[in-house]
């Protein structure tokens, strides 16, 4: 048996592999949007992919099932009550798939969303015993799947669904079957994930706080509340998933923008994402730009501040950075991508045309200025439980996603000073701010880090 599992950065998702070389077919369980791995895996293992299955309708990331279909002619599997409009062959409770010496059996494995399903996996050349258990998102390491994406009227109805999958079904499946979930840390899926790949069900049973409760009270309580923030894309996803994801080809061209077309088209109204690290952004950038630069979650953020169905203009450093930043938008559905500024930004400067720049704050400069008795409105905007695990004397706690929904109350005219843990979700709140009108907010180099690890006070 042939079997691999694919690790998408940043959006947590793992995807998976099955097949039998000596029988020449493949499986690909979960697939991200770009493709191209699982087509190399086919042409150099001499595998044809006969089918692709989701273990779910994907809230966070779409999913590459059209875009294998299209290219290979494989048949969409899903779980027979799954609510999409598209063609697919329907999987029961039950059912055995097998491909070469590949056994899957499946399982109806609700909690996460009421139609999903796991894959019980035999290799048939070592035993007819099961060996591995790909869950989906019903179960993560050291983590369970969040039941609330559904919506708040199925919350008590899923959060059943999710014992009775748990601590009923599987718990018949012995401690040494290994498990290998659909997503990992990174993943907004969950709310604790381990940035281990996989793990077994007889240390998630005896480590994963969430396998831990005697009774389901106690696990409904702990499952009914404290979930993370819900991007704006997931609404987004879970409808394109649900109606079968555009194939990338049917996404705009590409273009090189001279700044003359690039400004024509902010003034149509796309939203300009700035792509270049905190240091650039802050010396000169495009008014009204977002600063959300490369790192591990960049696609979470995206999803939170911008809208779905946003016209999306880039300004990136290289070609190489524009086709990165295409790839990280498309799998979470933000296709309106109509090109990026040729020649960076140093065109826009050389054109003559109207820059902001984002003053940044050591943290000795903000000690300093402590020490003077200056009046300084200094803002936080990381988790509550970062807050809670410290922060800067006089701060202010107003939480990143408080600041995208509109969520406080701050004065146009007041110097703003911001800070997160690095600098990265500081830059985005800060550069959200101009954008929408508060013009003398700054950010504090190296965050919360940077002021700890530098010996001043914290509370």
């Amino acid at each position: 048996m042939y079997f691999k599992q694919i690790t998408t950065p940043g959006l947590g998702c793992f995807s998976y592999v099955i097949g039998c070389p000596a029988a020449g077919e493949m499986v690909v369980v979960d697939p991200k949007r770009d493709v191209q791995d699982y087509l190399d895996i086919s042409r150099d293992e001499g595998m044809k992919i006969v089918h692709v299955i989701d273990t779910h309708v994907h809230a966070d990331h779409v999913s590459g099932a059209q875009e294998l279909k299209s290219q290979t002619g494989c048949d969409i599997m899903v779980y027979e009550t799954s609510p999409v409009s598209y063609d697919f062959t329907p999987l029961k409770e039950g059912r055995v798939l097998e491909v070469g010496n590949a056994k899957l059996e499946v399982l109806h494995t609700p909690g996460h969303t009421p139609d999903a399903l796991s894959l019980l996996v035999t290799d048939t050349t070592r035993g007819d015993e099961p060996w591995m258990l790909l869950t989906g998102d019903v179960l993560f390491v050291n983590d369970i799947g969040r039941p609330d994406l559904v919506g708040g009227a199925k919350l008590n109805e899923q959060v059943q669904n999710l014992w009775n999958t748990l601590y009923v079904k599987f718990a018949k499946f012995p401690d040494s079957l290994e498990v290998f979930p659909a997503h990992g840390a990174g993943s907004l899926c969950g709310r604790g994930m381990s940035s281990k790949p996989s793990s077994t069900l007889g240390f998630e049973r005896r480590h994963n706080p969430m396998l831990g409760f005697d009774s389901f009270e106690k696990f409904h309580l702990a499952m009914s509340q404290n979930f993370p923030a819900r991007p704006k894309s997931f609404t987004h996803i879970i409808a394109t998933n649900a109606g079968g994801a555009p194939l990338l080809e049917r996404c705009p061209l590409d273009l090189a923008m001279n700044p003359f077309r690039f400004e024509e088209k902010m003034q149509d109204g796309a939203v300009v994402i700035d792509v270049r690290d905190a240091a650039a952004f802050a010396g000169y950038h495009i008014p009204g730009s977002l600063n959300i630069g490369f790192e591990p979650s960049l696609a979470n953020w995206v999803g939170m501040t911008v809208e779905p169905d946003a016209d999306i203009l880039l300004v990136v450093d290289s070609r190489d950075d524009y086709e990165r930043m295409r790839t990280e938008l498309h799998r979470i559905g933000y296709d309106n991508i109509h090109g990026y500024l040729s020649g960076g930004i140093q065109s826009w400067v050389y054109s003559g045309r109207p820059v902001d720049s984002l003053a940044i704050d050591s943290a000795q400069a903000l000690q300093n200025a402590m020490d003077e008795g200056k009046e300084i409105s200094l803002i936080d905007v990381r988790t509550p439980g970062e807050w809670e695990g410290g922060k800067i004397p006089g701060a202010r706690h107003i939480p990143l996603i408080d600041i995208l929904d509109g969520k406080f109350d701050l004065d146009e005219d007041k110097n703003h000073l911001l800070y997160c843990a690095a600098g990265y979700r500081a830059n985005i709140a800060a550069s959200y701010l101009q954008k929408h009108g508060y013009w003398n907010v700054r950010s504090l180099a190296g965050g919360y880090i940077a002021w700890s690890r530098a010996g001043f006070k914290t509370v």
